[in-house]
């Protein structure tokens, strides 16, 4: 197989986020082919191949998915690679999902835990409260787009005005700012010359107020008069109400949606939303679950995890605007929040006082250098950290605490794995999980993981006389190679030393210390496959090992 070769195949699965896998007979292994769905017949290019293992790219579907059964609800799919999997039935897309984070979560446990499923989101579409809209063109020297990129493309830009992703608001904002723009011919920001005035475009809605917070970005290279456009956008009729309009300077080199200053050319600099009968004042830049309705599916299924908290202290690490804390709040002693955005901590602190809360405290900083401040001692710790996890030299100081339940939240649940791996080494285990689905129609998921701490065995003293015991067990240990001779004799498949460690220790045959650990902290190690498993105790039971 080489690269630029093109093949065909069908989608066996599809793999977290969002890559399908189509197997490829002549080479009698699997290619990653993205934004596919299972089932679909595809025509793809071969991109990368090397030691077995091969990356594709879609260029055709043949044939629909069997799953397919709806027709696409806006006007720019496929093109768009926002919502991949909106002409699936939302049952289908969550079972999908389940399985994805269950094969992950599979991998990474290595003792049994309750999988939960997945909890679907009361909204199916409009259910996004914030939207980063993107100037540019949808061809090279195209007429002004705004709107969402491309499937594949960092550059062309497709413009959205009918997305179901959100709330017709802000489809109707959108198109609005795109025609007054058009019509004065204002030049867009283009990455590679670094020249242009028109980057993005920030709506944020609250679900339940109807308040909309827009958030016009652009350079400073152009002085472009945007008090009409204020005037248009006042004037629309729309179900919700406009309580800010403002202007954010960005000249960064990189494509970001950030501030180096920010102007207000209408109302305020805030909005508010509303969560489990709770009021939250939101900024532009602080982070806030972008699905309302969700996120009370998602804290409730939070707060059922940690349980009874009353005269515990908890430690709500990655807080954001402090969401997590409040809910915990009012069942807690008191809830310490710790988060990095400054913005996002000031929010926090006066969503606090607004909802009467006491017990609230909220730290800006890095979660690493914070830690070493806090004179308090968590009772139970809450985790939700950004798409890439815990910073690896943070986890072993919250760790340090040693405190019996964590609850971990998760937008990426392969960071969420690889976190487990050091946690279950430092003495946790994972008593259950969940997935909750935030993102109808996209490729992402959220994950609720409760760990809890394993605390050492009470030994009991016993005298047993040596007549009563059946050496016939210990007196037949067979050796490794007669395991692996067996085992390859009897089903055809080679095993290694390693997974039949692994098996030994999971029936409960003594190892020698740390046989089967890995040798960095941060190396991960091949599980036993279950047909493997099934073979190596089969051979166990032959030589009479247990």
């Amino acid at each position: 197989m080489k690269k630029g070769q093109v093949l065909e195949g069908k989608i066996e699965r599809v793999d977290f986020p969002n890559k399908g896998l189509v197997w490829v007979p002549e080479e009698k292994t699997h290619i990653t082919v993205k934004n596919t769905i299972p089932g679909q017949k595809i025509r793809f290019v071969i991109n990368k191949f090397k030691h077995g293992r091969g990356e594709g790219r879609l260029l055709e579907v043949l044939e629909k998915s069997p799953l397919e059964t709806r027709d696409p609800v806006c006007s720019i799919f496929p093109a768009c690679g926002g919502c991949m999997y909106q002409t699936m039935p939302y049952d289908a897309q969550l079972k999908m999902k389940a399985g994805q984070v269950k094969n992950i979560i599979d991998e990474a446990v290595n003792k049994d835990y309750v999988f939960e499923g997945i909890k679907g989101s009361p909204k199916e579409f409009g259910y996004r409260n914030k939207m980063e809209f993107s100037f540019g063109d949808e061809y090279k020297d195209g007429p002004l787009s705004l709107g969402l990129h491309k499937k594949g493309s960092t550059y062309d830009v497709l413009t959205a005005g009918d997305c179901k992703l959100v709330h017709k608001d802000m489809n109707q904002i959108l198109l609005c700012v795109l025609e007054y723009f058009r019509a004065g011919n204002v030049s867009y920001y283009k990455k590679m010359q670094h020249t242009g005035y028109l980057r993005h475009l920030l709506l944020r809605r609250g679900d339940l107020t109807g308040e909309i917070l827009v958030n016009l970005v652009t350079t400073t290279q152009e002085e472009i008069d945007v008090r009409p456009l204020v005037e248009k956008l006042l004037q629309l009729k729309l179900e919700g109400r406009i309580v800010g309009v403002l202007h954010i300077l960005n000249d960064s080199l990189s494509d970001v949606v950030q501030s180096d200053e920010t102007k207000i050319l209408y109302g305020q600099d805030y909005f508010y939303e509303k969560l489990l009968e709770m009021e939250f004042k939101i900024t532009p830049f602080s982070f806030f679950q972008p699905n309302s309705r969700a996120a009370e599916v998602l804290y409730n299924t939070v707060r059922e995890y940690i349980g009874d908290i009353q005269n515990m202290t908890v430690f709500d690490l990655f807080s954001g605007t402090g969401t997590i804390a409040q809910v915990l709040s009012p069942v807690a002693k008191q809830v310490i929040g710790v988060e990095i955005v400054e913005e996002a901590v000031e929010a926090a602190q006066e969503n606090a006082r607004r909802n009467g809360l006491k017990n609230c405290r909220f730290i800006a900083g890095d979660v690493f250098k914070v830690l070493d401040e806090i004179e308090e001692k968590p009772d139970v710790i809450v985790l939700d950290p950004p798409r890439d996890g815990v910073h690896p030299k943070a986890l072993p100081k919250i760790l340090d605490y040693q405190v019996d339940k964590i609850v971990y939240i998760s937008c990426k649940v392969t960071s969420l794995a690889r976190d487990l791996e050091m946690m279950q080494e430092r003495g946790y285990e994972v008593v259950k999980c969940v997935a909750v689905d935030q993102f109808c129609s996209t490729v992402h998921v959220e994950t609720v993981c409760l760990l809890s701490k394993l605390h050492a065995t009470q030994h009991i003293e016993v005298e047993l006389q040596m007549d009563e015991l059946d050496l016939t067990a210990a007196e037949s240990k067979a050796t490794y190679e007669e395991i692996k001779d067996y085992v390859l004799e009897h089903t055809g498949l080679k095993v290694s030393n390693l997974y039949i460690a692994q098996i030994k220790q999971k029936c409960g045959i003594i190892e020698r210390v740390n046989y089967n650990l890995p040798k960095s902290e941060n190396s991960r190690q091949p599980k036993c496959p279950p047909e493997k498993e099934a073979a190596i105790r089969e051979a166990l039971e032959h030589f009479r090992m247990i």
